[in-house]
Order: structure tokens, then C-alpha cells, then sequence
């Protein structure tokens, strides 16, 4: 299928611009892949679609306060830079995404903070927005990435930054309450509607919760600009799977227990670690892997995922795991019930 097949109409209304009040509050659509039927639950209901032995699947990863705003040298003109991806820890070379970026030309200087306590100097151009930057610190690698997350503020998308300042509580609803391991600069969205009170009832009704890493980048909100989906080309994420999770997936395979993957990182990071059809194994590395239909999925057999915007990466992957025609009625059905959509929005449980 073509790009242009993905296409929809999403009122903007429909964008939730604030989370729900409790985490596991959120509404769920629920789509039975074999009868095509839809039930409209709340998200605390997924325990009811899981048994003993299943295992759910989840992307710990933490977010980086990775958006500074500065000042340009000289003019003063304000800035903002988006920290995208540590190239050089000495160095402290980052690749970065500068608004606005016509005027950010090599060899000018950006500064942060209060009394200009941080610097940096462009040293390449890498896109149209994008520069790569060496930050002037004195001290040691860990006393520079406290200074940063000191300064920095929550990478909440453009999208939301359009429309509302962000806010105290963005910090603490912006991650998964089973964030670890800090690395992402978007956050794996479909994990915000998990509580503790849920993962308590998974572990009471012995449902396995697993955990691999996959750090979202920017790439999370790329436009695809190919009509043809084998031509396009995701930005590379760093992911880290176990052996011991792995194992975990085999054995839950092999009793014919079901697997749910927690949002599209994880599906992509599970399928990037797949060595023969429905075999997996540890990985660390990279992945770019882009899923579009068909697909053969070899792990999964349910997925949480939220509402996506069109013709973007993840409602392409979505389609693929639920069919496209199913998922597009879908959509239909989530517009007209006005379901929200996107970073705060409301969750789609895949069956």
C-alpha cells in the first residue's frame, strides 16, 4: 500500500493536550482482530484480557530533560535546542535540533542558563534544523550531564508546545512510572497508562511484566515523504534486549501463553531481535527497523498502543499488526466517539 492510504482527517480538538487525571483512567478501544468487533473499555480493564502465564511486554526507558532555551551570541535572538544524541562523550559533541534554525550558522555561539552558565558552539550542519554542537564545560562528564538536566525542561512534541506552555506536572506524566534507563528524548507513550495499582494486579494474578530498553528519538514524529513505504528510512534508536527476557518470551510462547507488547517501540524492538521466524534473542545495538503492511508479526499476539496521528510511522505499524481496513474503521469509530489522540491521549488494545 501507498503512503496516501494512511491519510485521515483528525480534528484538532482531538489531540488531548493534557493527560488523564489518573493514569489507568484513560479510555481504551478494544479491537478483536478475529470477529472485527469493538468494545469500548477504560484502560485499568486490560486485566481482563489477560490470564496466567501471559506476559506483558514494556519499553523502561527514561526521558532526558533534553530541551534547552538559550541565546544566540550577539543578537541575543532566542533559541531553542532539542537535544537529540550524545556523538562524542569527551568531546561533548551533540547532534541537536535548533528552532529557529536559519540564522544558526557554524561557528556561532548558543548560550544557556542563568548568567550564561552554559555554552555551546556550532561546529557542523547536519539538516535543515538539525547542527552538530561542542558544549564549553569545564568539570567532568557527570557534573556536565547534571548541568544539563538542571537547565533542560521536558521534550514535550511540538505539536503540544504549540499550544500551552509546559507545565510542573509534564515532568513527572511526560514518563512511565517504570522509566530506568535515561536515553529517550520522546517518550514510549502507550506505558503512560500504567499504575502501580495495575502492576500490582498483574503480578497478583500471575501475569509476567518484562522489560527491554529502546531510547525514542526524535524520529517518533518524522514525516514520511515517500510515497512508496519501502523507500522510507527511520532514524536509528539504541535499544538493549536481554537474554533473560528473551528466554521469558520463549517459554511464554511455548505454553501457548499469549505476549502483549506495550506500545510500537517495544513491537519494533521485539521484531528487531527476531533471528528466525518466532525465535528471538539478546540484542544491543541499533535498530531503524520500519514496519509497514503486510507484515508477518512473529512475538506479539496483542498490543497496547495509543491513538495515532496520519500517514505517521506508527499508525502505518498499527494497521499492519490490526489490518489496515479494520484499523481504519477504527479510526472512524474513534473520531466520531471522540476518542483523543496522540501524546495524552486515550489507548487501543489490539486483540
Amino acid at each position: 500500500m501507498k503512503l496516501s492510504y494512511y491519510n485521515f482527517y483528525l480534528p484538532k480538538e482531538l489531540i488531548a493536550e493534557k493527560p488523564a487525571k489518573q493514569r489507568d483512567e484513560a479510555r481504551m478501544m478494544v479491537l478483536h482482530r478475529d470477529t472485527k468487533t469493538i468494545e469500548h473499555r477504560i484502560f485499568k480493564d486490560l486485566i481482563e484480557y489477560v490470564t496466567p502465564g501471559d506476559a506483558v511486554v514494556a519499553n523502561n526507558t527514561k526521558v532526558f530533560p533534553a530541551l534547552l532555551y538559550g541565546e544566540k551570541e550577539k543578537t541575543g535572538a532566542s533559541i531553542t535546542v532539542f537535544l537529540q544524541r550524545e556523538l562524542n562523550r569527551d568531546m561533548r559533541l551533540w547532534d541537536v535540533i535548533v528552532d529557529p534554525a536559519r540564522k544558526i550558522r557554524i561557528g556561532n555561539k548558543l548560550y544557556f542558563g542563568p548568567n550564561e552558565s552554559l555554552v555551546a558552539e556550532v561546529i557542523d550542519n547536519t539538516t535543515s534544523r538539525g547542527r552538530t554542537v561542542r558544549f564549553l564545560f569545564d568539570g567532568t562528564h557527570e557534573e556536565f550531564i547534571k548541568h544539563i538536566r538542571s537547565l533542560g525542561h521536558t521534550p514535550l512534541p511540538d505539536e503540544l508546545r504549540a499550544i500551552r506552555n509546559i507545565e510542573n506536572y509534564d515532568a513527572d506524566r511526560y514518563q512511565t512510572i517504570y522509566a530506568k534507563h535515561e536515553g529517550a528524548v520522546a517518550a514510549p507513550i502507550a506505558g503512560f497508562h500504567f499504575s502501580r495499582e495495575l502492576l500490582k494486579r498483574f503480578e497478583i494474578n500471575d501475569v509476567q511484566w518484562l522489560e527491554l530498553t529502546l531510547h525514542c528519538g526524535m524520529g517518533n514524529f518524522k514525516s514520511i515523504d515517500v510515497e512508496d513505504l519501502s523507500k522510507h528510512r527511520m532514524d536509528a534508536e539504541e535499544m538493549v534486549i536481554s537474554q533473560e527476557v528473551c528466554d521469558a518470551i520463549m517459554a511464554t510462547k511455548a505454553a501457548n501463553k499469549k505476549i502483549c507488547a506495550v506500545g510500537t517501540d517495544v513491537m519494533r524492538a521485539l521484531e528487531s531481535a527476531v533471528t528466525i521466524f518466532g525465535k528471538i534473542s539478546a540484542y544491543e545495538g541499533w535498530t531503524n527497523k520500519f514496519i509497514f503492511p503486510p507484515y508477518n508479526f512473529s512475538i506479539a499476539d496483542m498490543m497496547v498502543t495509543n491513538f495515532h496521528h496520519p500517514k505517521s510511522s506508527q499508525f502505518i505499524m498499527v494497521s499492519a499488526f490490526g489490518g489496515p481496513e479494520f484499523i481504519s474503521h477504527a479510526y472512524e469509530v474513534a473520531i466520531r466517539e471522540k476518542y483523543k489522540f496522540s501524546t495524552y491521549g486515550d489507548a487501543m488494545l489490539i486483540l
